[in-house]
Order: structure tokens, then C-alpha cells, then sequence
């Protein structure tokens, strides 16, 4: 019929095949105590045969330049995933024992112990092929290069190749094991690094391995060991599932018989060498390890004192690198863009990644009018310039983000009020921070300053702060890019940009317009031509205002300080300011007020009401005349007088002495006064006057210094008739030893024409400034006659002194009669005037660290004429002088 088929088999082949079948099955289950038992000592066999290969292969790697075969790799990691197996195997094994019933002809589950019969067959089989494999591992090792270095890509780059020679000439030292290279981010740190890398890609130098790994923050030891590891060739499961403990041991046992190099780049924290594996490089194995940062701290913590810090290119250098990126035909599109791009490189400081972006925005940019955009919105605001805000600020905010708690973020966040470029007086800044409430000050004012100052330097460790180039410790500054990048987080990434108005330095002449004065926090405006200041505006948010060196600035409406009532900090000085007459009295919240250098004449009665109010600066003010009744600011903590017209007399003395909470004054005194009055009488002022100026032209040949503990800074000038300096016994210092001036630092003389000596410094043992001008009699600064009747003879002076000036002293002979060891000093300047001054008190072993030491003076014929101690002196410090 059609679409029918038949098949037509014998009897005996159906019978065959159902016979080979059951006899099959049934061998699976009948036979499984065999089975298990042949499974079992296979698979004491294979690891038996393995441990032997491991052994031989881990014998080869570690005592030479040897690494595994890519088959035997295999094999090895076939065997842990067979061992795996098994072991699940073994975990049912008496279940499935148990199931065999009528002599193991049968089960009470036969599909079950078919099913497990089958697998255990099937796993005998490999076990046994893989036993096999073993006989054909004639080698299990082959050699590796010399050097196992992978050149990795890196842009042609411009500016970094004195310091890419210093860097691996350091590296290459046979003493030198760790090299540490910090900077700030986008500066070339992995540029650099990556060129040192190739360097041993290329030449290899004798290395066995040459390791890089990108650490990054957050990094973990797990992370670090795999990357290590991987170039080591520590692969698979079983090596990723050990413990770090035993991760390091391995990369140990590998690396400790290699000469290795290893780069570890972008570190946030101290990478344990020791956890990780490596062993310490010295010169014995000649191993190195090289690391960027941009933290100075972490430096240290790996163990790196003498860092190598990759700082901004140099002006011409930046200029030849912006010029790249531009390209000469964008340059030469038309006559006055090269001008205008010079200034746009300007605007980037230096900083690599900046001319890099910048430049390679501006490529296209052939009419003047683009480049004149740019300037102008690089100057006003650079966030909002193409690439700066997706590919510059963010790679910079990760030193931010890196910064230990909101106080020190805080505290680096407002220091980009300061103009741009400009220098950031480190005390100033930090009595801004403790008026904001950054900084606690319940706990002392000194505390407060230490902590300000212990930040500040946590801020240019992490190079977001940068010590200024002339080597002055007050001060610090911030790259401009930096600082385009704190105010870009400060308003909130740009999203609330009237958040804080800042227009520091940019020559204004009036308050800028704001569209919603009500969401201001902070305002600076320093450093402006701005006259007159009319507005009314209500700030119910502000908590700072920085108006200082509007030097033309002569008057404040009486409205303007109407509505903050959240204001913190509020700086008027070095402003005109012919009368501080404004009703302040609504700035409730007020805790710091800066009035030096301003004209007034009188402070408003509301001042007085400040009840908030811990920090009053009045310093330079000629024309003050009183402070009656400033005992009414009760949380007074600092007042600051000095080089006031206001003296320090016994009315004064006593509204001080209503002040519970005053740490802090620095005040002028008539040196008159100092005469018959007993200024000094309470032992709290005594510690609370730090800073006293004595310069008034009276009749007064003895001055008269009372031994005041408390004692930072004293000035003593235009005392014209002053003859000689005494030191008086206070009632709570009645016996006068060497450290009866113990705070004492910073001493400075001028004018004082009958001075003969300055003997009583020897009171002063921790001195670290002394200048000394214009005092036509002085003869000796330490005399020898009265040093022996004033104190024991083995004194020695001027131990922790870096500073000493002296200048137009005609008479002058003496510093002091013998060598000195002056075991700080950092500057000696000698000025015009001082012709009779012949010998200095230095010999060979004086001054600890000479190469730090400058010896200027104002005439070369003065340098020419001095008298060494001996020869060896006078090579020790000949280096050291040069001509001011």
C-alpha cells in the first residue's frame, strides 16, 4: 500500500543488542564497589603523579628563569577540577552502596544507582586518561625572556625629559631599592612612569620580570596580588580562591629569586610590600619598585623620605606643548592668535593635562573671536569651558575625595576665595577657619592653630596646596586649575553657581549683580578697586564676606550689614575706611572681624554688642584712638592691636583683664610706660600678651622688658634715645634664668641709635629671627663682658636660629666672640653699612645642613674682606654666599 515501510531484523540480533544493554547497566550497578574501589587508587595515583609535577615545575620556576607550559597548566588545572568531582562523589557513596540489594543484581532504585554507576565509570576512564598524559611531559617548563616587560602605549610628550634622566638615574642606584614620585593629579606622574617602564621593555638591564600594576584608590591586596600574580603566571581557580596569606606566599616564593621590577601606579595609601608578596628590594637583589602618588604622606609611609615630586612645566616648556596639541596651522590661521594663545596657556598654569585638553579643544579654533571667548570664559568662570568640566575637574576631584573627613575638605574648599595665583597667608586662613567653626577653639587658641596648621600641611602633602617658591613658611598657594576646581565642587559641580561669589582679584569697581542674593553662603571680593558700596541686600544665608584690599574702598551704607544675620567672618582691612560707622549690631552670628590697616577713628557702639564675637584684629590702625568698653565682647578669644595708635596702659589692662576667655593680644606699648607702671601684674596677661611693639620716639635711655613667659614677637624701633634693653622680674617669675623668654622667636631692632649690645637675647634660647638696622652705636650683639655677669658662661646663643639680619650698623664688630654652631640657620644677610664687621662667628663644623644656607650681602667688597675662621671655613661656606 502506498506511503507503508517495513523492517525486517533476525530474532537473534534483537536479542543480541537487549543483552549487551542489560549486561551493560547491570555491570554499572553490580560492579560498583569495584568501581569505587579502581576510582580511588586512580585517583591516588594522579595526585600522586601530580604533587610530582608541581613539585618539578615549582623546583623550575623558582631557581630559574623558567615558566610553566601551557599543557601542563592544563593538566594541572584538569586534575582540580577532576578532584572536585570525586570528592561530590564520595559524599553519596554509602547512600548509594546501600541501595544494592539480591547480591548487587539489583537496586531498590535503579535509576539512581544506574545513573551513579555510570558517572563513576565514566570518571575512572578520565582519570585513568589523564594518567596517561602525565607519560608525555618530557619538559614541563620552558625559559622566559630576560626581560618580561610589556611596552605599553603613551602619547608623544613634551617638558618631562630632565626629569625623566633624573628619575631613572635615581632608580638605577645601586642603594636606591624604592622610588617614590608624587604630584598633583594631571601632572604626568604615569606619563612619566610609563616612559620609565618602556625604558626596561627596551634595554632590559638584567631584570628577570618587569611588573605594572594600576592600583588606583580603593585598591584591595586581593586586587594587587591577582595583577602580580597574572604576570607570574598564578592563574586559575584554585589560586584565586587562597587566602592572601598564602596569595603572598606564592608571589614570595616566585619573586625571591628573580630580579624583578616593579611599578605600582596611582597609589592612594601605604601598599604593604611584605602583604603583597614582594620582597623588599635592596641592594643585594637589586630588585626595584617605583610608585606614583599624589600624596607626599604616602611617600612616606612606603618608606620613601627623599620623594621625587613631578612639578607643572615651566612656561616655555607648557608653551611648546600647547603649541602641539593646537597644531601650526590653527597657530598660523591668522596674525594675532598666537598672542592670544600664549595667554590661554597661561590660564592652564603649567599643568599637563589642562594644555592637553585645553589645546586640543582650541585645535579648530581659527578666528580671533574664539580665542578671545576663551579667555574670557577661562577667566571667568572655567568650568563652563569645553572639556574642562567632563575630563580636567573630575580626575582633580579625586584628591579631594581622598581627604580624611568634611573639616579638612571644608578647610581646602575655602581657600579658594584667595585671587587667582595669589599667596594665602597661612595664619590668616586659619583664624577664617576657626571663625567659620571649622576648627573647634574651645580647647585653646594655640590647639586651634596647631590643628589649622597640621591640616594646611595634609593639604600640600596631598598637593592640593603648594608651598610657596621662596622658601617663606607663612605662606601657601593654589594651582589655578585647583582652585577652578574646588569652586566648581563648592557650587555643588556647577549646579548652584551664586552659592559663593567669588571675584577675587579681578579688578571690579562695584558689588556684582546677583540674581538671588537670599542663596549666597559665602562672598569674596578682595583685592578690587570697589569705592563705594550702596546696596541693601538680604542674606540670610551669608556666613562669609572677604572685602579686604579694596584700598580705595571709603564707605559701607549703613543697610548693608542689615540682614546676615548668619555672618561669620567678615574682613575690611586694608581698606580706606575713613570711619567704621556702620550699625553692626544685627550681625549677631559674627565671630571674626578684621579692621587692620583701615582709617577709622572710632568703632561703632554696636560693635560692642557682638556677643558672638572671639576674634577682633585692629593692627595698623593709626588713627584709633580708644577702646573703651571692648570688656563687652565676652567671648573675646584674640584681639590684635599691634602698631594701633591705641597703647597698652593701665585703663586698657584693666578692661583686658574683664575678659574671661582672652588667649591672644598683640599690642604696642610706650616704652615710658613701662617705666614706674606695674603693667604686669597678672600672670594670665602676662601669657596672654604674644606680641608687643615698642616704637615711640621718648626720652627713655633704659628700656625696661618684663620677662613675660607668654612672649612670641617683640618690635623695638624708633626708640631713638634707647641706650640699653634690661630684663625685669615679673611676680610670677621672680628669678630670671636663661628661659625666662622662653616662647620668644622673632625679635627686630631698628632705629635705635644708642644701643650698644643686645645681650639680653641670651634670655631668649629658642630665638629662630633676629634683625637688627639702622643703630648706629651698636658694637656687639652678644657683648662678652656682660654675658659672663649675666648668666653662666657655657651659654651658647642662637641654637635654633634661621634667620639673622643685620644691615646699615657702622659700628657693629661683634655677632659674638666665638664659632657658633648655629645648627639651624637657613639665611645670613649682611647689608650695606656694616664695614666694621670683619669675622663671622662660623668654623668648619658650624651650621647642620650648610647646602640650605644663603650668605647674600649688599657689598661684594665686604665679601671679599672677610676673615675666615681658617681655610676649611672658608670653603665650607664660600659656596654659600652670594651678592644681594
Amino acid at each position: 500500500m502506498g506511503g507503508c515501510f517495513s523492517v525486517s531484523l533476525s530474532c537473534d540480533q534483537v536479542v543480541n543488542q537487549v543483552f549487551r544493554c542489560l549486561c551493560l547497566k547491570g555491570s554499572y550497578v553490580h560492579n560498583l564497589p569495584q568501581n569505587l574501589a579502581s576510582l580511588e587508587k586512580a585517583m591516588g595515583t594522579l595526585t600522586a603523579k601530580r604533587d610530582d609535577v608541581q613539585g618539578r615545575v615549582d623546583r623550575e620556576e623558582f631557581t630559574g628563569h623558567r615558566r610553566r607550559l601551557a599543557q601542563v597548566q592544563v593538566w594541572l588545572t584538569s586534575i582540580l577540577t577532576m578532584e572536585n568531582q570525586y570528592n561530590e562523589l564520595l559524599n553519596t557513596r554509602d547512600v548509594e552502596l546501600q541501595r544494592l540489594c539480591l547480591c548487587r543484581f539489583c537496586s531498590k532504585n535503579v535509576k539512581k544507582s544506574y545513573l551513579y554507576g555510570k558517572r563513576v565509570m565514566v570518571m575512572l576512564r578520565e582519570v585513568e586518561s589523564l594518567i596517561r598524559q602525565q607519560r608525555e611531559f618530557d619538559e614541563v617548563t620552558d625559559a622566559t625572556p630576560i626581560a618580561e616587560g610589556e611596552e605599553l602605549p603613551i602619547q608623544p610628550t613634551i617638558g618631562q625629559e630632565t626629569m625623566l634622566e633624573m628619575v631613572w638615574n635615581r632608580l638605577m642606584e645601586d642603594e636606591v631599592g624604592i622610588v617614590g614620585l608624587y604630584g598633583m593629579g594631571g601632572v604626568g606622574k604615569t606619563t612619566l612612569l610609563t616612559q620609565i617602564n618602556n625604558r626596561f621593555s627596551k634595554r632590559g638591564g638584567g631584570f628577570d620580570v618587569v611588573i605594572w600594576v594600576v592600583v588606583s584608590q580603593n585598591a584591595t591586596v586581593h586586587k594587587i596580588q591577582g595583577s602580580i600574580g597574572e604576570k607570574l603566571g598564578l592563574l586559575g581557580k584554585e589560586w584565586d580562591e587562597k587566602s592572601e596569606m598564602k596569595r603572598g606566599q606564592d608571589i614570595h616564593n616566585v619573586l625571591r629569586k628573580k630580579k624583578f621590577v616593579l611599578f605600582l601606579d596611582d597609589i592612594w595609601e601605604k601598599v604593604s610590600l611584605d602583604v603583597i608578596g614582594v620582597p623588599y628590594p635592596n641592594r643585594v637583589n637589586g630588585c626595584k619598585v617605583a610608585f606614583t602618588t599624589r600624596s607626599r604622606e604616602v611617600c612616606g609611609r612606603m618608606g620613601v623620605d627623599d620623594p621625587i615630586e613631578v612639578c607643572c612645566l615651566h612656561t616655555d616648556k607648557a608653551w611648546d606643548l600647547f603649541k602641539k596639541k593646537v597644531g601650526e596651522n590653527t597657530l598660523g590661521s591668522h596674525p594675532d592668535i598666537p598672542e592670544l594663545a600664549r595667554k590661554v596657556a597661561g590660564k592652564c598654569r603649567g599643568l599637563p593635562l589642562a594644555l592637553n585638553v585645553i589645546g586640543e579643544t582650541m585645535a579648530s579654533k581659527r578666528s580671533v573671536q574664539e580665542w578671545d571667548r576663551a579667555i574670557q570664559v577661562l577667566t571667568s568662570y572655567a568650568a563652563e569651558f569645553s572639556g574642562v568640566e567632563d575630563k580636567i575637574l573630575p580626575i582633580l576631584k579625586y584628591s579631594y575625595d581622598s581627604l580624611d573627613g568634611e573639616m579638612t575638605k571644608s578647610c581646602f574648599l575655602y581657600c579658594s576665595l584667595y585671587p587667582e595665583d595669589g599667596l594665602i597667608d597661612k595664619e590668616e586662613l586659619i583664624e577664617y577657619w576657626i571663625g567659620e567653626g571649622f576648627i573647634d577653639e574651645k580647647e585653646g587658641r594655640e590647639m586651634a592653630m596647631n590643628k589649622g596648621y597640621e591640616i594646611l600641611e595634609t593639604l600640600v602633602r596631598a598637593c592640593l596646596l603648594l608651598e610657596d617658591d621662596e622658601d617663606d613658611e607663612s605662606e601657601v598657594k593654589m594651582h589655578d586649575v585647583v582652585r577652578e576646581m574646588a569652586m566648581w565642587i563648592a557650587s555643588d559641580l556647577g549646579k548652584n553657581k551664586e552659592k559663593c561669589i567669588v571675584q577675587a582679584g579681578t579688578g571690579i569697581r562695584e558689588i556684582p549683580k546677583v540674581k538671588n542674593w537670599k542663596d549666597v553662603r559665602r562672598i569674596s571680593l578682595m583685592k578690587n578697586d570697589i569705592q563705594i558700596i550702596s546696596e541693601s541686600p538680604e542674606c540670610p544665608q551669608l556666613t562669609t564676606l572677604l572685602l579686604q584690599r579694596n584700598y580705595y574702598l571709603e564707605e559701607i551704607s549703613d543697610g548693608f550689614f542689615q540682614s546676615m544675620p548668619k555672618l561669620l567672618v567678615l574682613d575690611l582691612s586694608f581698606n580706606h575706611l575713613s570711619g567704621f560707622r556702620m550699625d553692626v549690631s544685627n550681625l549677631v552670628s559674627l565671630r571674626y572681624l578684621k579692621l587692620s590697616r583701615t582709617n577709622i577713628s572710632e568703632l561703632h557702639f554696636g560693635l560692642y554688642q557682638l556677643k558672638m564675637l572671639i576674634h577682633l584684629n585692629l593692627e595698623n590702625t593709626r588713627y584709633l584712638e580708644s577702646l573703651e568698653g571692648i570688656s563687652g565682647l565676652s567671648s573675646l578669644r584674640t584681639l590684635k592691636l599691634l602698631h594701633s595708635k591705641v597703647r597698652l596702659d593701665m585703663s586698657l589692662m584693666k578692661e583686658l583683664q574683664l575678659l574671661q576667655h582672652i588667649e591672644y593680644v598683640s599690642v604696642s606699648i610706650s616704652s615710658s610706660t613701662l617705666v614706674g607702671e606695674t603693667l604686669f601684674d597678672d600672670s594670665r596677661m602676662g601669657r596672654c600678651i604674644q606680641q608687643v611693639g615698642i616704637d615711640e620716639k621718648e626720652p627713655v635711655k633704659v628700656l625696661v622688658l618684663p620677662s613675660l613667659d607668654g612672649l612670641h614677637d617683640i618690635f623695638i624701633e624708633r626708640c631713638e634715645m634707647l641706650e640699653e634693653i634690661k630684663i625685669e622680674k615679673t611676680p610670677w617669675n621672680k628669678s630670671l634664668t636663661r628661659s625666662c623668654f622662653s616662647n620668644l622667636t622673632t625679635v627686630q631692632i631698628g632705629f635705635c641709635y644708642g644701643l650698644k649690645d643686645l645681650t639680653w637675647l641670651l634670655f631668649a634660647p629658642n630665638l629662630t629671627h633676629l634683625r637688627v638696622y639702622t643703630s648706629g652705636r651698636l658694637e656687639e650683639i652678644i657683648s662678652k663682658e656682660k654675658a659672663a655677669s649675666v648668666l653662666e658662661n657655657n651659654i651658647i646663643p642662637f641654637k635654633k636660629l634661621q634667620e639673622l639680619a643685620l644691615a646699615d650698623l657702622p659700628e657693629l664688630k661683634s655677632i659674638y666672640w666665638n664659632a657658633l654652631p648655629f645648627q639651624r640657620l637657613r639665611e645670613l644677610y649682611i647689608g650695606g653699612g656694616c664695614q666694621k664687621l670683619r669675622k663671622l662667628p662660623l668654623n668648619s663644623k658650624s651650621v647642620f645642613d650648610v647646602e640650605k644656607l644663603v650668605i647674600e650681602c649688599d657689598d661684594k667688597e665686604w665679601l671679599e674682606r672677610v676673615e675666615w675662621e681658617d681655610e676649611a671655613t672658608r670653603l665650607r661656606f664660600l659656596p654659600s654666599c652670594k651678592e644681594a
